[in-house]
């Protein structure tokens, strides 16, 4: 699991640079400013957790327990990334409303994914 996060984490920490610089280059002018402040709020987020798989992914190659707990925590972050910030890009890019209702189940996988490494790092050893 751990390359499987590495490679995972850079691609989405790329991929959320890569959103951040187009929405200030190509969106600017084509999106309502409400509309790029949630785009960016979706790229922020990105990054902060393709940065905690990164660590997730780090602890992983160096556990001797609480593995479980770390894979539980990576595999929740892909999927907050994937609703959380997956939802804010459709909503600021089409305007489509009911997409912001995706945002919430987002944001309980992160916090699942932070209470799992939460746990793990008690039984980390």
């Amino acid at each position: 699991m751990t390359q499987i996060f590495l490679l995972i984490a850079a691609i989405l920490g790329g991929l959320s640079v890569a959103g951040g610089a187009f929405a200030s280059h190509a969106l600017r002018e084509r999106l309502a400013e409400r509309a790029l402040e949630i785009f960016e709020t979706g790229a922020r987020y990105q990054m902060y957790h393709a940065l905690a798989l990164l660590i997730v992914a780090l602890l992983l190659s160096r556990a001797e327990t609480a593995q479980s707990l770390l894979t539980a925590a990576g595999f929740a972050f892909i999927a907050g990334v994937v609703l959380f910030c997956g939802s804010l890009y459709g909503l600021s890019l089409s305007g489509i409303k009911i997409l912001g209702a995706v945002a919430p189940l987002g944001g309980a996988a992160f916090l699942i994914g932070w209470g799992c490494l939460a746990v793990a790092a008690l039984n980390y050893k």
